[in-house]
């Protein structure tokens, strides 16, 4: 498993065309929680990349499946 540690995946698109992402953690908060879930993976013996937490890194992939998003919106 790859994980990306500095893709934020917290945004509100209540307003305009642009996601806000004011309700996302904060970097030392989001870095416990991920090196917690790299841990519990590493122990149910998942194999796991990571890269550096809050590091600019270029990540190739090939998607080989469908991408589900969740718009939320209230009265709609």
């Amino acid at each position: 498993m790859l994980l990306v540690p500095n893709f934020t995946v917290a945004g509100s698109a209540a307003k305009g065309r642009r996601p806000d992402f004011g309700n996302a953690m904060k970097p030392p908060e989001a870095e416990g929680l991920f090196l917690r879930v790299r841990d519990g993976l590493r122990e149910a013996g998942v194999a796991v990349e990571t890269g550096v937490f809050g590091a600019d890194m270029r990540v190739e992939l090939v998607n080989d499946g469908p991408v589900t998003l969740v718009v939320e919106s209230p009265g709609v």
